[in-house]
């Protein structure tokens, strides 16, 4: 998800897809915003402030703020790990305490004309929650927990390994 937007994903650091930020972010307070949000949905991990330097991509060459994303032992729980809401409570955070900030990366993509966040998610929806200032983490729960139940139930058919 961060390829649609304007922060760095890591690409160009020795952390790629592991730490996202961005020149002037305030990652304690980041972080600070989002356990206030949805304390929940930073299970599974551990988040630590980070400052890193891209040596190409996004804001190559620039100091960056953010967060690191630790998601190995002893801080994983897979069950409890879910990297598409911890993201998108990241832009939600973000969103909440800067609502003018350029978040969404405006460019053609993967030959397509829609935003990037749109292509990448499938629609409008994870947008249109992030911007909507009065949108609560429960709202964007709800539509991702119906389909990931009947995902859930239609890999069940086909697990080899099944927990007990």
């Amino acid at each position: 998800m961060l390829e649609g937007t304007t922060l760095s994903e890591g690409r160009g650091t020795t952390r790629p897809l592991e730490i996202l930020g961005a020149p002037g972010l305030d990652s304690r307070t980041l972080l600070d915003k989002m356990s206030s949000l949805a304390p929940d949905w930073l299970a599974g991990c551990r988040l630590r402030p980070c400052w890193f330097e891209p040596t190409f991509h996004k804001h190559a060459g620039k100091l960056c703020a953010g967060l690191q994303i630790h998601s190995e032992a002893p801080h994983y729980a897979p069950q409890a790990f879910k990297p598409w809401r911890l993201v998108a409570l990241a832009f939600k955070a973000l969103r909440a305490l800067a609502p003018q900030y350029a978040l969404w990366r405006d460019f053609r993509y993967e030959y397509d004309t829609r935003l990037a966040i749109d292509v990448i998610n499938g629609g409008t929806l994870l947008r249109q929650w992030v911007d909507d200032p009065a949108a609560k983490p429960g709202d964007l729960d709800a539509v991702a927990r119906a389909d990931e139940d009947a995902w859930r139930e239609e890999r069940d058919e086909v697990l080899l390994y099944k927990s007990g």
